[in-house]
């Protein structure tokens, strides 16, 4: 199969990569340009492990081509931190305890970094909804749930400084 050079931005970095066109997102990501936070779970869409943000909308990368992203721009779970500053969501699941084995932690923050974009101040149940595409098997949510509000109290209160 031909290899196909493609275009895009990555974590705000223009980059350039070779691909197959069956190729996924989620391996170019782990394997081509060393993105390993986002996790291959179900290669489904059922767990929200490999959950990033392209264009300014999550999106599962396992069922992703490659190939699609080319002029686009994708945002992992490397790229919240801003000059070595937590992002909100990443305090969040640290000082809330919103992760046990990890697994799964940066498909949740990716998901919960674009749901307070999409719902800046959520009831417990709105976060519950809104990240119902992303499986967790370890901590039973609550602490998921409470790192997200405590993110949304920090973005909050961001905004009003």
């Amino acid at each position: 199969m031909t290899k196909q050079q493609i275009s895009f931005v990555l974590n705000g970095q223009p980059v350039e990569v070779l691909v197959e066109p069956r190729e996924l997102l989620i391996h170019t990501l782990r394997e081509q340009l060393h993105q390993t936070g986002s996790h291959i779970g179900c290669e489904t869409t059922h767990c929200g492990a490999c959950t990033v943000d392209l264009d300014g909308k999550s999106v599962k990368s396992c069922t992703v081509l490659a190939v699609q992203v080319s002029g686009r721009e994708v945002l992992t779970v490397e790229g919240l931190a801003v000059n070595g500053e937590l992002h909100p969501v990443q305090e969040g699941f640290m000082q809330e305890h919103g992760l046990q084995c990890g697994f799964c932690t940066p498909g949740m923050m990716m998901r919960a970094y674009r749901f307070l974009q999409e719902n800046p101040d959520p009831s417990e149940d709105e976060i519950r909804w809104g990240m119902s595409g992303n499986l967790c098997r370890c901590t039973g949510y609550q602490n998921i749930v409470k790192a997200i509000q405590y993110a949304a109290r920090k973005l909050q209160s961001a905004e009003g400084a």
